[in-house]
């Protein structure tokens, strides 16, 4: 029978020490905390859809707003009311560069934004439709201006007339036509003229100069003068 007992005994698992049973209770509170939690984190979004919707439908029934700006979101918000947006049969969009600045615009389906309007809003700039709509019209404008351009052909340029008759009133009708003429050059043109600069002695009489001027010269008379 005691052995039959002390058997019972040791099979059973034996009482957990002290430390052990303050383990167990931290990981119970651990555990009850980390629900708790969860269970606000679920009733915090569902009340943020309920807000998202109410604010939708709002926007929805007023006639007077085509699109609405809201402020940053978080992540998980933002697709939250991207999700209410679709539900309700509208058009949203997100900007902004960093996580925390991000938000979402909703647009009515008729009035979705124009690609041109989304880059704008992209850049973080506001959306001026009467600036837009001039910058529209200046573009087809110049596209209009090549088209027919191209189709005339190139572009050729007659003067309205001879400059002779077009400066006429300044220089004279005489004096125009003679400055059209070819002008001759001047023999004169410099101090010496061209035809005193050429010599018409024969090589031997230049040569006798010569000589004759280099005897004077050894004997210490004078030079006679040069014609």
């Amino acid at each position: 029978m005691a052995d039959l007992l002390g058997s019972i005994l040791s099979s059973m698992e034996k009482p957990p020490s002290l430390g052990d049973q303050e383990t167990r209770r931290k990981a119970r509170e651990q555990a009850a905390h980390l629900k708790k939690l969860q269970e606000q984190d679920k009733q915090q979004k569902v009340e943020f859809r309920k807000r998202m919707e109410k604010e939708v439908s709002d926007f929805i029934q007023d006639s007077g707003q085509n699109k609405k700006k809201f402020q940053p979101m978080n992540k998980i918000e933002r697709s939250i009311l991207h999700d209410v947006v679709e539900v309700a049969g509208l058009t949203s969009f997100s900007f902004g560069e960093d996580d925390e600045c991000r938000y979402v615009m909703i647009f009515k389906k008729e009035f979705a934004p124009s690609d041109e309007e989304l880059e704008s809003y992209r850049r973080g700039e506001e959306w001026d439709p009467q600036k837009a709509e001039e910058k529209r019209k200046l573009k087809e404008l110049a596209q209009q201006q090549e088209e027919e351009a191209a189709q005339q052909g190139p572009v050729v340029v007659n003067p309205a007339g001879d400059y002779k008759d077009k400066y006429s009133h300044l220089i004279g009708k005489g004096a125009a036509k003679d400055a059209a003429h070819m002008l001759q050059a001047n023999k004169t043109y410099g101090c010496v003229p061209v035809a005193n600069k050429r010599d018409t002695r024969s090589i031997e009489e230049a040569m006798n100069e010569i000589r004759a001027k280099k005897r004077l010269r050894q004997n210490g008379e004078e030079l006679p003068p040069t014609s």
